[in-house]
């Protein structure tokens, strides 16, 4: 499924990487991308990466009034990271932001259910089967409740971001010549394979042991379909806002898809020079120091058991 998608994929990287030592890659928290130095992260805190400062969740939004998309980097199933963002949203809303959610966990077909879904007052349960959890992201829904008892609070618009997963898998499988001319016609034009920092966080992300040969690269294109879409689908949701008071696209994504500035928003850039900001969480057992060039802002929590997938 989408979810495990990452964590179960390996990336070709461009042969200057392949040249380097493994360990410069092996830390994805620590390559040297962006601002030039680290930071230290206390577990429970945010921290503007720029300078090092501890800040507060008002001012992180406070921040957020000048870009019309941001990006909340979690470790998937990861309680305090889903309340933060599900923070983040309310404090948005109550700025007089006009927000959608754009979410990794839905892909493009369940847009019209998420909007049916989410108009009204049902319960946990009926909006699950509405949606197709349970095959559309898998890990338990109780992590992603306070998300959506925001949406609903505040009957806000959710974007199903992601696209089609048998699209990717015909990517992993064949490259993009192997999807059908209808769909690579809907696809943003000229997709960017050779953004070396971005090969660098998923060759970071997977080990620092990538994938070589065509199956490698075809790997790496599915990866940077998934970026290009989620993209693409958050410019056409804020094109429904963009005459509406003060709106923003909340994109809630993995962490590798916002790292370094490399993924999502990289592609938010390259389609339409759209300006973004991000808030990237880890998880550690004590404080974490990270690069700089991480994220705007970085939130640590500390280190969950991992729960399993309950989707397929």
């Amino acid at each position: 499924m989408i979810a495990s998608a990452l964590a179960s994929a390996l990336i070709l990287v461009s042969p200057a990487y392949l040249s380097q030592d493994d360990s410069k890659l092996a830390n994805p928290y620590l390559l040297e991308i962006g601002l030039p130095g680290t930071v230290s992260v206390p577990l429970g805190k945010i921290v503007r990466t720029d300078d090092g400062t501890v800040v507060t969740l008002d001012q992180v939004v406070e921040s957020f009034d000048s870009v019309p998309y941001v990006l909340l980097g979690e470790q998937h199933a990861t309680t305090e990271h889903q309340k933060l963002q599900a923070q983040i949203i309310e404090a948005l809303v109550k700025r007089g932001r006009t927000v959608v959610v754009g979410m990794e966990m839905l892909t493009r077909p369940m847009q019209p259910f998420a909007d049916v879904a989410l108009a009204g007052w049902i319960s946990d349960e009926v909006l699950q089967k509405r949606i197709d959890w349970k095959n559309q992201w898998g890990f338990d829904f109780s992590f992603y409740k306070p998300i959506f008892d925001v949406v609903r609070k505040y009957q806000l618009s959710v974007s199903a971001l992601n696209v089609p997963r048998d699209w990717v898998r015909t990517v992993g499988r064949s490259g993009y010549e192997g999807l059908s001319p209808e769909v690579r016609a809907t696809l943003p034009i000229g997709i960017d394979l050779k953004n070396s920092d971005h090969r660098s966080v998923f060759t970071s992300l997977m080990g620092g042991h990538p994938m070589t040969g065509a199956r490698g690269e075809n790997v790496y294109a599915a990866q940077v379909l998934w970026d290009e879409g989620m993209a693409q689908t958050a410019l056409l949701a804020f094109a429904k806002i963009k005459n509406q008071s003060k709106p923003i696209v909340v994109i809630l994504a993995g962490s590798g898809h916002v790292m370094y500035g490399a993924g999502i928003n990289y592609r938010l850039k390259r389609q339409s020079a759209a300006s973004s900001m991000s808030v990237v969480m880890v998880t550690g057992l004590e404080e974490i120091k990270v690069s700089k060039g991480l994220g705007n802002f970085v939130f640590a929590s500390k280190t969950e058991a991992k729960p399993v997938e309950k989707g397929g």
